[in-house]
């Protein structure tokens, strides 16, 4: 069994450091690790946490799923690989470049 954590629905306004102390409690946090968004630079309501044994993640879950942190109620579960997503087949691709369809004045 893992012991890297997924926590869903955290309030935009958690830290790491909320994690690190809300999760100690139920053994060693090896890593909080909050999914930040690149372009405004918030959180995205999740993270994943690592407990260092398998026993204290499954002590985690036990505890935090549905614990309340920052007025929200958690979802803390085992994280699952990132599935893999199919690249190649999106369709024709289209050109939104506008205008009238004449030769576009160089400066």
């Amino acid at each position: 069994m893992s012991t890297k954590l997924f926590v869903g629905n955290l309030s935009f306004n958690t830290t790491e450091n909320d994690l690190q102390e809300a999760f100690a409690a139920h053994g060693t946090v090896v890593e909080a690790n909050l999914m930040m968004d690149r372009m405004s630079g918030r959180s995205r309501g999740f993270a994943f946490v690592t407990m260092s044994t398998p026993e204290e993640a499954q002590k985690a879950i036990a505890a935090m799923n549905g614990a309340t942190l920052g007025d929200r109620a958690l979802t803390v579960n085992i994280a699952r690989p990132k599935e893999e997503r199919p690249r190649g087949d999106r369709g024709p691709r289209q050109d939104f470049r506008g205008g009238g369809g004449g030769q576009r004045e160089r400066y």
